[in-house]
């Protein structure tokens, strides 16, 4: 299978699993010194491998190519920062868009929180979708982690593989959601540092060796 139709099942994928819903959301994946992302404005299901953009990190594309995502800077500027990704996802995902439209991201409540590496899941601050301010936002939310939230707006997802950005979307979502349930049922208790430090180290080694 072509790296560009991995592309495209990917967001196909994260659509027809309610993950993000319509045209929401975006794909990309690096491709050498080059990224290939979906193109702007395109039903999913009607993406062919040629509709996928090849796309420089300054945001150029070759001549009479789809235009890119409309959120290529950010997609741009994670890649730019953090040579560990090799892909990300972006989706509008129904829990954790909620919970960053109030502003928050997601705090040591579950374990599982530090899949995204870290002791939290940041919520960076508002900027308008498609800016350089929204990148900039991304990039410093997402440091030394690999998913973040963007107030009013969405997730992001980061892994080496595609198939490993998804599965960190779709846990975000599920803690989002977890963490929204807990809240309406009363005060949430924390996990220390501490045992936050010793479950990242955890999965350092988790799973089977590859």
């Amino acid at each position: 299978m072509s790296l560009a139709q991995s592309v495209i099942n990917t967001a196909l994928t994260m659509s027809t699993s309610g993950l993000s819903a319509g045209r929401s959301g975006n794909v990309s994946v690096r491709d050498g010194q080059r990224v290939l992302i979906t193109p702007t404005g395109m039903a999913y299901e009607d993406l062919e491998p040629t509709d996928i953009v090849s796309m420089a990190l300054d945001g150029s594309v070759p001549s009479g190519s789809r235009k890119p995502s409309s959120e290529w800077h950010f997609h741009a500027a994670t890649y730019a920062a953090r040579p560990d990704v090799g892909a990300i996802v972006h989706t509008h995902s129904n829990a954790a868009t909620a919970l960053a439209c109030l502003e928050e991201g997601i705090p040591a409540f579950h374990y599982m929180v530090a899949a995204a590496g870290g002791h939290d899941i940041r919520c960076a601050p508002y900027a308008t979708f498609g800016t350089e301010a929204l990148a900039g936002f991304a990039v410093e939310a997402l440091k030394d982690r690999k998913a973040c939230l963007l107030a009013h707006h969405g997730v992001i997802a980061c892994g080496d593989t595609l198939s490993k950005a998804y599965e960190l979307a779709v846990e975000v979502e599920t803690l989002a959601d977890q963490y929204g349930r807990a809240r309406a049922l009363g005060a949430v208790r924390l996990l220390g540092a501490d045992e936050m430090q010793r479950v990242i180290e955890k999965f350092r080694n988790y799973g089977q060796p590859e």
